[in-house]
């Protein structure tokens, strides 16, 4: 099988105004003042970016999807965000219709730099609003405050920004389950056109790993929290969004394309500071220090672009097409596994999990298909993943 060809960007931009107490992504904190336009940091950050991107092959071309993540790719100015997009068209080439996303932070950017954005070819915005509750806010040392994000959707709205996600964080500390029904109220009553509901992860190295432990209070237990995403599932879709991955919903036309090339295990580039990239079935990632990366990106343009990784194997491949595909409401074929001559054991490990709900297999004159029930094989997803790396982990 011959490598895809990528038509995805993802860039990194690692600047926040703090670092929320949950969080384990290569960052920088600038403070409460510094940003894009008044930041030496950002802008050699940008400069060093912009090289990298100027000295990778290119192995295909326009991109269909670019999408700026963090950090906070708010803080960049409007004329940084131009220079990226003009290099990644100049180097690749942008189709006609390319998503370009962008995450977006309320109390981080106003109508003027949206407006900019815009103009520079962003159509799609993700907006971490996390909670409507400020005390909750405070509580994972998050910058902004409600009135922000109200202030934020009015200048979307402003802007003509149809295309918009807005985040939600369930499970957070001494977050009720009144609590968790007003988020989604207040998030429904925005009316974005798609929604991604994330359960809080306590990550060892970050304050709340320090702080708590998973299900012991002030976190709500497990079943309280499953039973977040239960109603966030029967809320949204009651409301018109489409369940279609596991943390994500969507009004009709409106799914995240970009994310779609991650879940469906498909090639695509990295730019920036801790980014990863796959491509001709290499994933590489880069350093995740400012200082690392600079060195980093000096090397990789002396080396025209060459990257010191090793080929992923067959089977690996395999593993990560159907855990990622498993996110997907539409579920994954068993073909590759077929290809490989371990159907049967894989079936056999999964028909616990089919007897008890779940799971789904179809079968098929070529291959069988899998997927996973919404809501509950959705949200009890790492059982059933347990049981393919029994069979399909290479891995002594």
């Amino acid at each position: 099988m011959l490598p895809q060809t990528p038509h995805a960007a993802y860039i990194h931009i690692p600047f926040c105004r703090r670092r929320c107490f949950y969080c384990d992504f290569p960052i920088s904190v600038l403070g409460e003042t510094r940003r894009g336009e008044n930041s030496g940091s950002v802008a050699d950050y940008v400069g060093l970016l912009t090289q990298e991107i100027q000295a990778t092959p290119i192995l295909g071309g326009p991109l269909q999807t670019v999408f700026f993540g963090g950090g906070t790719p708010s803080l960049l100015s409007v004329a940084q965000v131009g220079h990226i997009l003009e290099t990644l068209r100049d180097r690749f080439g942008l189709h006609p219709s390319v998503e370009i996303s962008m995450e977006m932070d309320p109390g981080t950017f106003d109508i003027t730099h949206l407006q900019g954005y815009v103009a520079q070819g962003v159509n799609r915005v993700s907006l971490g609003v996390q909670s409507f509750q400020n005390a909750a806010l405070e509580a994972c040392g998050r910058f902004h405050r409600v009135v922000d994000v109200e202030r934020a959707v009015a200048d979307l709205q402003t802007a003509g920004v149809v295309n918009w996600s807005l985040d939600l964080i369930s499970g957070l500390p001494h977050q009720t389950l009144a609590d968790w029904a007003q988020n989604l109220e207040r998030a429904i009553a925005l009316d974005p056109t798609h929604l991604s509901v994330y359960d809080l992860t306590v990550e060892p190295q970050t304050p709340f790993g320090r702080t708590y432990q998973p299900g012991i209070a002030p976190l709500p237990n497990d079943e309280t929290t499953l039973t977040m995403l239960r109603r966030a599932q029967q809320t949204l879709t009651a409301a018109g969004y489409d369940h279609y991955e596991i943390s994500n919903y969507a009004k009709p036309g409106y799914q995240c394309q970009h994310n779609r090339i991650y879940w469906e295990n498909r090639s695509h580039y990295g730019f920036g500071m801790g980014a990863t990239s796959y491509t001709h079935w290499q994933r590489f990632s880069r350093p995740r220090t400012r200082r690392e990366y600079a060195a980093w990106v000096q090397h990789y343009v002396k080396t025209h672009g060459q990257l010191d990784c090793p080929t992923t194997p067959r089977t690996e491949r395999v593993l990560d097409g159907l855990i990622t595909g498993l996110r997907l409401k539409e579920g994954v074929s068993l073909a590759p596994v077929q290809a490989l001559g371990r159907l049967d054991d894989t079936v056999s490990v999964l028909q616990p999990h089919i007897d008890n709900g779940l799971a789904i297999l179809t079968r098929s004159a070529t291959a069988p298909h899998l997927r996973l029930t919404d809501p509950d094989g959705f949200f009890l997803s790492n059982t059933v993943i347990v049981s393919l790396f029994e069979v399909l982990d290479d891995e002594p």
